[in-house]
């Protein structure tokens, strides 16, 4: 009896001990097959306006104070010179710059002299790849029926496209009064990256103009369309200090077609840094499929 009880005394011990280890060696309950993953959060951007839109169905990805009107500087040009192409004026007709084109607000840079004799096309490559500003102004200055015509129909467009928080007053940029809202610019950009001469004009990265007896070199105001990681198919830069750096481009990120719109960046690299955020944000989410792309508001 004695050797019986001892036997079972340690049976009562051992089995509950084996039991437990051999649960706790098992995984939990669906711990190994599903691990979560977490959305990516919201670009971390410096400037004061943004707007990131998926160009093909138009869902917005990433928004900031996308609804206020603010002056958009150079951003105008990419308005000018799509009236101006829709009036099917020929590209190669030559225009004198005139003391009409000279503007007396405060940095308004322009390397073209009084007297310069540029062709419609040449006036508009400089416009929307090195936003000059004579070139713009002859360009309005010569559309039919003068400045007072292209402001109307400038005016006219934004009303077609649905722009309903934009104004213009000038076809340069250069004055504060030229209003509009991200998602009004968004409107513009996809409008103008449909056609041909904006998209090869405004991403173009350098262009030559012969003024006199020698050659003047352009570049362009976006550095981003030098970087080969970057598909950009149309863009314009804007800066005036009302307007503080402003940037807007359609471009390709992870397969997909998108609208940035950066408005009131401050100092010279902002705008590049935010688009560069927003591009490592969005290829971050589209590495792990769809869902992890969240529109958000800031």
């Amino acid at each position: 009896m004695t050797w019986r009880l001892g036997i079972l005394v340690l049976a009562s011990i051992v089995l509950p001990f084996s039991s437990s280890a051999i649960a706790a060696s098992r995984p939990a309950p669906h711990a190994a097959a599903h691990s979560v993953v977490r959305a990516p959060k919201q670009p971390d951007v410096k400037s004061s306006s943004v707007l990131v839109l998926d160009a093909d169905n138009s869902s917005v990805l990433f928004e900031k104070h996308a609804d206020v009107a603010t002056p958009i500087a150079s951003i105008t040009k990419l308005m000018t010179c799509l009236v101006v192409l829709e009036a099917q004026q020929p590209l190669d007709e030559p225009i004198e710059i005139t003391k009409d084109d000279r503007s007396h607000v405060k940095g308004a840079a322009s390397r073209l002299p009084m007297g310069t004799r540029l062709t419609r096309g040449d006036l508009m490559h400089l416009a929307l790849m090195a936003s000059e500003n004579r070139a713009a102004h002859a360009l309005g200055r010569n559309y039919p029926g003068g400045l007072p015509a292209v402001l109307r129909a400038m005016n006219a467009k934004a009303v077609a496209l649905g722009m309903t928080h934009t104004r213009f007053v000038d076809p340069t940029g250069l004055s504060s009064q030229n209003v509009a809202t991200p998602k009004d610019l968004a409107k513009l950009v996809i409008a103008a990256s449909r056609n041909a001469t904006i998209r090869q004009y405004s991403t173009s990265e350098g262009h030559a103009v012969q003024v006199g007896r020698r050659m003047i070199e352009y570049r362009n105001t976006n550095l981003l369309v030098s970087n080969p990681t970057w598909d950009i198919i149309v863009q314009k830069t804007g800066y005036i200090a009302e307007a503080g750096k402003c940037l807007v481009m359609r471009a390709v990120i992870a397969d997909r077609s998108v609208v940035i719109v950066l408005l009131d960046s401050f100092g010279k690299y902002t705008r590049v840094a935010d688009a560069k955020r927003i591009k490592k944000w969005m290829e971050a989410g589209m590495n792990v499929g769809e869902p992890r792309l969240i529109p958000v508001r800031g």
